[in-house]
Formats: C-alpha cells, structure tokens, sequence
C-alpha cells in the first residue's frame, strides 16, 4: 500500500488541455449574441441580400464569367464569415479577457501559450464548421451547386484563419479593450466594403490589383478558386501565408497578457 495516497501534482495532459480549452471557447463564443451576429447572422444576411438584389448591381460580364450570382457570392459570404470569426470575434473577445484578468489568470494554469494559442485556433475552426454547415445550406436553398477542390479549399481555410487570427490577437494584445472592439469592427468594414473578400477583385477597376494582397481578398480568391474552379489559388495562399507569418512574429513580439 506504500504510495497509494502519494501526490501527484500537475496539469492533464497538453492534448487534453488544449481540447478543453478549444471546447470552452467554442461555447462561449456560440453563447455570445454579438459573436454570434458576426459568424453566423451578418454573413447570411449579406448572402442573401446580395443574391436577391444582385440584379441591381453594375456587374461586368468579365466579373459574372456567365455564372449565376449565387455561385459567384456564396465562396464570398463564406471567405467573409471565417473572417469576421477569427479576426473581428477573436480580436474582441482577447482583448475584453485581457481586461477582466481572463487571460493572465490562464497564463498562470498549467496551460501554456502555446496550448492556449491552439485551443483559441481549434474553437476558431470549431465555429467555421457551423458557418459552412449554415451559410452552405442557405447558398444552396438560394440555388448553390457548390463542386468544390477540397484541397484548395481546405488550404484556404487553414492558412486565412492563421493569417486572421494572427492579425486579430495584435490587435488585442497592443490595444485597450474599448479600442479594440472599435477598431476590430472598423477593420471588419471596411475589408467588407473594399477588401475583395465577398467581390472577386476584379470588380474593384484598378484598386482590384492591390486588394488581392490584402489578406481579405487573398482568402476570398482563394475560397472562390476552390469553389468555382476546383483548383489550389497558390499565389493567394502564398500571401495568406506571409501575412500568417507577419502577423503571428508581430503579436510575439508586443502580445501582453494584461
């Protein structure tokens, strides 16, 4: 019976660790009315209202490629709702945990930064599963038949969320938490309105050629070439990429836990 009750302190395994913090983040993040209007609600809602007044808009036929409109702007939708997820989502609620002591408290339990960084990307993708399970299913009631290059999707996903969530945590890591939730949603809008993230960039005239190195219209012609093409877009994932890596050295560098 010798060292039956002996003690053996120390945190679950790391696996575990970061399965349980991922889970948790998941829910809070579903929980969250307005983290939910940003994944789910505004990305449908966009959906739908680009679809349904698509005839309104001065579209080129060299923008359409003969498509129907729903083709062309499900992808989009879908580029937008894994930014507004890992970017303005994860931005907003980092930097409210850095305020109320959320995240020096975890950097205090056995879960280190790296697990926590996993746990925050596994709830990330966790929530992208809900989005393409509903703004897919919506795209298709409005008549979507979606043939998508699983690769080329697969890849976009994986390297759009790091390149987003990268960004997302320097913002929250640099700046107090009201100004973050402002400048979170204004970044949000305006690579909604100008980023070519829901538009291919040629409907942006000459500005297009400048908006596919931004992040957002490297995942969104990244997503619609998976979808509309069945095939890998390697020069957006390229720049997804180098703004993952850009992102991800410029949040170690000035990231603060409080």
């Amino acid at each position: 019976m010798t060292g039956t009750f002996t003690p053996m302190p120390g945190g679950a395994a790391l696996h575990r660790q970061v399965l349980a913090q991922a889970s948790m983040e998941a829910r809070l993040m579903l929980r969250n009315g307005e983290q939910l209007l940003l994944a789910v609600v505004i990305p449908v809602i966009v959906l739908v209202g680009a679809v349904k007044g698509g005839q309104h808009l001065d579209l080129s036929p060299s923008v359409l490629d003969g498509r129907p409109l729903v083709d062309l702007f499900t992808p989009g939708v879908l580029a937008l709702a894994i930014m507004s997820t890992s970017f303005t989502s994860l931005a907003i609620a980092t930097g409210f945990e850095r305020r109320y002591g959320v995240i020096k408290r975890l950097g205090a339990s056995p879960l280190p930064r790296l697990g926590l960084l996993a746990g925050k990307v596994l709830a990330l993708v966790l929530v992208e599963l809900v989005q393409l399970f509903v703004i897919g299913g919506v795209g298709q009631l409005l008549g979507w038949t979606p043939e998508p290059g699983a690769v080329g999707f697969l890849l976009a996903v994986v390297l759009g969320t790091a390149a987003f969530a990268a960004l997302g945590l320097l913002v929250a890591g640099t700046l107090r938490a009201e100004a973050t939730l402002a400048a979170a949603n204004l970044i949000y809008l305006l690579l909604l309105a100008g980023g070519a993230v829901v538009l291919p960039a040629s409907a942006y005239g000459g500005f297009g050629s400048f908006a596919e190195w931004l992040p957002s219209g490297a995942l969104g012609e990244a997503v619609r070439t998976a979808f509309l093409d069945g095939a890998v877009a390697w020069r957006d994932l390229g720049v997804l990429l180098g703004w993952a890596v850009l992102g991800s050295a410029l949040t170690a560098r000035t990231f603060t836990w409080e």
